[in-house]
């Protein structure tokens, strides 16, 4: 039987990350033979991975990695089953080193298919899986390239990435707090300008849907019904529109009796409190017409525009 020392125990941990025990076991039963014990440890990942192939995977780490010119940047979630195990250091350390190489991939099919020191990453995982007895896997992936590229991760459960057209001298404070605002409140497009206006209608229709049903039963209790909206994005808001606004907004101030004389100093506020109740749609999805969060009195494309910059893309990770 070969002798099994300190120095071989501690080679195959720093080599597969398993724990002490679990690579002695593995090393007497190949009888010292480095390799065989590495395929046995691999072996019993795959046993853990396929017994919780069906458990829910909704912890881990959000990470990110930009390369050194800021052109591109990549951002990933490793997840597993706890948040003990999504916390721990050698986990976090896992997930940074895997984002660092997957930012050189443009799919997530190619990085699980690519080398991990020797073996491929899907791999890795599973080997991993074996290590901490949790189903390990990675769930978001997203590739960003721009002219300059910059990330922002919250205490590593969401991360973003923002690319804007010009690598001014700011860049980097206007991508980190674009990704941070991606990463806050989310985002599908850049602009309401985007959206397809049958895509408008629909969502409208589903709200009003929602609304209706709750108003339904709000009546029946003898609660306050809520507000069935007529509009949900400034597409919708067209210059009669926002004229009819006004001359509703005049007719409140005549019925409450204000001076007529004040009017033009109370209409302005009227008139954008009817725009930001009736744009949500565009507040929940399009990134350039939310309210800052580092600053409610302006919106994302207003802080942008100081930068004399456009924002280009950005791409957004979370657990959960």
């Amino acid at each position: 039987m070969a002798t099994i020392t300190a120095a071989d125990v501690n080679k195959l941990r720093q080599s597969t990350g398993a724990g002490m025990m679990d690579c002695k076991k593995a090393l007497v039963e190949a009888e010292g033979d480095f390799d065989k014990a590495i395929q046995i440890l691999r072996e019993k990942g795959q046993k853990v991975a396929a017994n919780r192939s069906d458990r829910e995977s909704s912890e881990g780490a959000a990470v990110s990695f930009i390369n050194a010119d800021n052109t591109k940047g990549a951002i990933i979630t490793l997840n597993c089953e706890t948040d003990f195990v999504g916390k721990n250091e050698a986990f976090v350390t896992l997930a940074k080193d895997l984002v660092e190489k997957a930012i050189n991939f443009s799919t997530k099919e190619e990085f699980l298919a690519s080398d991990f020191n020797g073996i491929t990453v899907a791999e890795k995982l599973i080997e991993q899986t074996g290590v901490i007895g949790e189903k390990i896997e990675i769930g978001g992936f997203e590739i960003l390239e721009g002219a300059f590229v910059g990330s922002y991760v919250h205490v590593n459960k969401i991360a973003a990435l923002t690319a804007i057209s010009s690598p001014i001298a700011n860049a980097e404070t206007l991508t980190k707090d674009v990704s941070m605002q991606v990463a806050s409140m989310g985002a599908d497009t850049l602009s309401y300008k985007d959206f397809d206006p049958a895509f408008v209608e629909s969502e409208l229709a589903a709200r009003i849907a929602v609304i209706e049903k709750e108003n339904e039963e709000a009546a029946r209790l003898g609660k306050t019904l809520k507000n069935v909206p007529k509009y949900i994005s400034f597409s919708q808001l067209t210059p009669e529109v926002i004229k009819q606004a006004e001359e509703d907004a005049k007719a409140e101030l005549k019925a409450e009796g204000k001076p007529e004389q004040i009017w033009d100093k109370i209409l302005p506020g009227k008139v954008q409190r009817f725009i930001s109740d009736n744009t949500t749609l565009d507040q929940e999805k399009a990134l350039l017409d939310q309210n800052f969060i580092k600053d409610d009195s302006k919106k994302v494309g207003d802080y942008v525009k100081g930068f004399n910059v456009e924002i280009t893309g950005f791409k957004r990770v979370s657990l959960g």
